[in-house]
């Protein structure tokens, strides 16, 4: 779980997020102070040395010796620079995996209704474009920000002890920028949050074009969803443009204006020595100081637009790493029974209720089938029983204890579930198997493939059980997707098995094969199955028809037909396309 921080900073969230890599970011600033400081100190020396030459010294070694210092410190600027950012990054990078581990993690505690809520493309969108922004944050304002605001402290400290009326002097062109910096965050956070939603926009857009080429290509509708990606990408692009084009006037101005130092110096400096209330060797010392304090000051501000950003871009990460999490114990163990029970269940989608009151009985090793028009609620029913969602009320029982009392993991291992939309991830036919169960041999993931008739297929392939299926498995056919689907559920040996219209895309041979071996391979287990073919649920122990989100009739096969009611309307329906088939 966890641990939510109470600080409403996005700065204090970030650091939060540091770890156990605190200590380098606090030897990175350390580091970028022992920097920044050599890259000031060369000032005070040239300060000598203008006060050499003031003073007539035609000491040749004198001068070549400072010349030497500030070629030394020079370096020095450039090692301890070197050491602040090398620190940082390492420190970022590793902070950034973890973040990213952490978010990804998260995602398998939350409901499947919550994650599916979001966009393909905004998730990828937070969890790569949005965590790599959180890397300028970390390795570079954290001990880059830090050590360039304290030097023009420490400067302007040391030249009011010189003279107070000449500190005051170098502070005279704040006031000013600040104004033109405060003119051009007027509006932005508009503008940014028009950038946010165009490019969120434009990677849907993205993902969403490419996920769809197929269709596109072969209804003709290349122009049109083109055109759709040409205008996100116009929009994303002008956000920026239009965004940049009304604050680089004042920005401009702002970076003008605040290093302008001398501005204020050189004049009232020059009246002051001129009365006799400073010396010419002070006035001196003040002004090269005072050039000294622009360059961190730039530096300070080039930081604006990370500091302008920073709440929505933490924002974004934090509603992934903070967002509610289903009920389940970190620890303990499921029931040794596998006797399932749904108690009058309601479930909602958003505000939508689509679930009123469901209540059946899965007994342990019973074949129990869901059935209903399409949209009536039996996937939701079967993704309820898979824990991929918690209930809003009512209760759903394993060995009569709620599935929300026992572990994820433990409850999981109970549970092997194939839904109609058969993932499979880029990897080789083998190992999408194997992920039934990380521990099995290579003999054991083909006779898991054997017995669900893939095995064939897979030896035709280029480079059989090593063949890549390729992005959501799109090198294969659906039909090959749901077979390999269902060997590594198989492979899983769980008591319970779900399939969720497993058989969808399958023919009527293949289908045949599949039925023979699950009837087989769930001997004795606790079989739930949705099905769009009636005939391949005939033999089940109990069957429920769900209408518009609540049981209709309940029954074998028999005692439903019996009953004059739907099911026998779609019995007959089933029939009729079979006969013709």
């Amino acid at each position: 779980m966890e641990t939510k921080e109470k600080s409403g900073s996005p700065i204090a969230w970030v650091l939060g997020q540091t770890g156990d890599h605190k200590g380098q970011y606090v030897l990175s600033v350390i580091l970028a102070i022992i920097g920044v400081g050599f890259s000031v100190a060369p000032y005070f020396v040239v300060a000598g040395i203008v006060r050499g030459l003031m003073e007539d010294n035609r000491d040749l070694h004198f001068y070549l010796m400072r010349c030497l210092i500030i070629a030394l410190l020079w370096a020095g600027r450039v090692l301890f620079h070197a050491l602040s950012t090398s620190t940082s990054h390492m420190a970022t990078f590793a902070v950034l995996g973890e973040i990213r581990k952490r978010c990804t993690e998260k995602l398998t505690r939350m409901p499947l209704g919550a994650v599916l809520a979001e966009s393909s493309g905004a998730l990828k969108n937070t969890l790569i474009e949005r965590i790599d922004s959180i890397e300028t944050t970390l390795a570079h304002i954290v001990p880059e920000f830090t050590a360039n605001l304290l030097i023009p402290v420490i400067i302007l400290i040391y030249i009011f002890t010189i003279d107070w009326r000449m500190g005051l002097a170098s502070l005279a062109t704040v006031p000013l920028g600040m104004s033109c910096y405060l003119f051009m965050m007027l509006g932005s956070e508009g503008f940014y949050q028009r950038t946010v939603t165009a490019t969120k926009a434009l990677n849907d857009t993205a993902v969403e074009y490419i996920g769809g080429i197929q269709v596109i290509k072969v209804f003709g509708k290349t122009k049109s969803s083109y055109d759709r990606f040409v205008n996100d990408a116009y929009e994303a692009s002008h956000s920026f443009i239009d965004w940049m084009r009304s604050s680089i006037i004042p920005f401009t101005f702002a970076m003008v204006i605040m290093p302008s130092t001398m501005v204020s110096v050189l004049p009232i400096g020059g009246l002051l020595v001129k009365s006799g209330s400073l010396s010419s060797e002070a006035f001196v010392t003040i002004i090269i100081l005072s050039v000294g304090i622009i360059t961190p000051l730039i530096t300070l501000m080039s930081y604006s637009d990370d500091f302008r950003t920073m709440g929505t871009i933490f924002g974004e990460v934090r509603n992934i790493l903070e967002a509610p999490e289903m009920e389940r114990p970190a620890e303990g163990t499921a029931p040794a029974e596998n006797n399932l029970q749904l108690r009058d269940v309601h479930f909602s989608y958003q505000d939508t209720e689509v679930l009123h009151g469901i209540s059946m009985d899965s007994p342990e090793g019973n074949f129990i089938a869901l059935v209903g028009p399409s949209g009536s609620g039996k996937s939701t029913i079967a993704r309820l029983i898979a824990s991929l969602w918690d209930v809003d009320s009512g209760s759903i029982t394993l060995g009569g204890r709620d599935i929300r009392k026992i572990p994820q993991e433990a409850y999981s291992d109970k549970i092997a579930f194939v839904s109609q939309d058969n993932y499979l991830f880029n990897m080789t036919v083998r190992e999408n198997i194997r992920l039934g169960r990380a521990d099995a041999s290579d003999a054991q993931v083909e006779e898991a493939a054997r017995r669900s008739g893939c095995h064939d297929f897979i030896m035709n392939l280029d480079q059989g059980y090593d063949t890549l299926v390729g992005s959501s498995g799109g090198h294969l056919s659906g039909g090959e997707r749901q077979r390999i689907s269902i060997a590594r559920a198989m492979l899983k040996a769980a008591p319970i098995v779900i399939l969720d219209e497993a058989t969808a895309y399958t023919d009527p041979e293949n289908e045949a094969v599949i039925q023979r071996s699950v009837s087989k391979l769930t001997e004795g287990k606790t079989l739930i199955v949705i099905a769009h073919r009636l005939s391949t649920i005939t033999g089940a122990d109990q069957i429920y028809l769900i209408k518009d989100g609540q049981i209709d009739d309940q029954g074998t096969h028999e005692e439903l037909l019996a009953h004059h009611g739907l099911y026998e309307t779609m019995w007959k329906a089933h029939m009729e396309v079979k006969d013709h088939a």
